[in-house]
């Protein structure tokens, strides 16, 4: 819910000021008053925070239950409840504003129209924040602007993060079931990414890739930080996993730090791809952990990029010679005291 706090404020006060303009639009100018452009933008407000609140709880883990669902029973079931909620608090609003005063007038000709305009608002809203989740909000913005229609370099850290033993789980478990299981996991490490400011840019079979734009005011330890706070959350979690899958995830991390291309890619289905040494070291980086018997290894570039890392153990595992890579690279081991 603390991640829907911005656009939450946003969204109310653009209602209230909706709620006015429709009074300056559709009320006679003896009615323009203080005192009713005042209700009126309350009146926005109040269905706007309803109608957001409503979209919220369909987005969230609390209506998993009905995402099982065919999507035309789902989007059935979504403007049914939606409608039921603008109709009920738009009336309620106009009672408690307007001292008990519900005009036949007003239920023939402005009811109908506020549901509707509500309607069809909450419609393109809930669009543009599916559109959001899909590709994620900076690269959405990036690409309605262009910036990334033709290849272009940028410094980036990069955090490659896969479940150790999927194998295995799919041979214990089926491939369908583990799959559920990602599906949780991929889920719950969600919060602690956006939390420390990393963008997933995909997720590749048992792997999510997690980046983060290097800039001068960039937030130097959010990289390092992110991942032990995905530990303490599936940990938190732990119990609930053991019932529902009879393991606690386990998995096993990269981070590093470099130049990377960014450039949009494909035409019947675009996407903004990224290339270059930085993925393939990162990439081989997570795979090493394997072999190394560690968690989270870290590249030399990357903690040049960090602050003093007093609170965790840094250990040095020297020059190592990464797979497809001619010049071998600084490794570190990274874990808390």
């Amino acid at each position: 819910m603390r991640r829907s706090l911005t656009p939450t404020i946003v969204l109310t006060l653009a209602g209230f000021l909706f709620g006015m303009l429709l009074r300056y639009r559709i009320d006679p100018a003896e009615e323009a008053s203080f005192a009713n452009y005042l209700r009126s933008g309350l009146h926005g407000a109040g269905v706007t925070y309803a109608t957001w609140m409503v979209h919220v709880y369909f987005t969230s883990r609390s209506s998993e239950w009905l995402r099982r669902w065919p999507l035309a029973a789902e989007l059935f079931v979504r403007a049914l409840v939606m409608a039921a909620v603008i109709t009920i608090v738009t009336t309620g609003l106009q009672v408690v504003l307007y001292g008990l005063r519900i005009e036949a007038k007003w239920v023939e000709a402005e009811l109908p129209l506020i549901v509707g305009i509500a309607l069809v608002l909450s419609i393109l809203i809930a669009a543009i924040h599916e559109l959001t989740r899909l590709i994620g909000g900076r690269a959405l913005f990036n690409v309605l602007i262009g910036r990334y229609r033709r290849p272009i370099l940028e410094e980036r850290v990069l955090l490659f993060l896969d479940l150790a033993g999927s194998t295995t789980l799919a041979e214990n478990m089926g491939e369908v079931r583990v799959q559920d299981l990602l599906k949780e996991f991929f889920f719950d490490i969600d919060q602690p990414i956006t939390a420390h400011g990393g963008e997933v840019h995909a997720y590749v079979g048992d792997e999510v890739i997690v980046t983060w734009r290097v800039t001068p005011t960039w937030p130097q330890r959010r990289c390092v930080d992110c991942f032990f706070a995905i530990e303490d959350r599936i940990a938190a979690r732990a119990d609930k996993y053991r019932k529902g899958f009879g393991v606690v995830p386990e998995f096993r991390a990269g981070l590093h730090a470099g130049r990377v291309v960014v450039s949009e890619c494909g035409d019947s289905r675009r996407q903004v791809a990224y290339f270059g040494d930085t993925m393939n070291v990162t990439a081989r980086l997570q795979a090493l952990c394997k072999d190394a018997g560690r968690t989270l290894l870290v590249s030399g570039d990357l903690l040049r990029l960090v602050e003093p890392i007093k609170d965790l153990i840094v250990e040095p595992l020297g020059p190592t010679q990464l797979r497809g890579r001619a010049a071998p690279i600084e490794v570190f081991s990274v874990r808390r005291r």
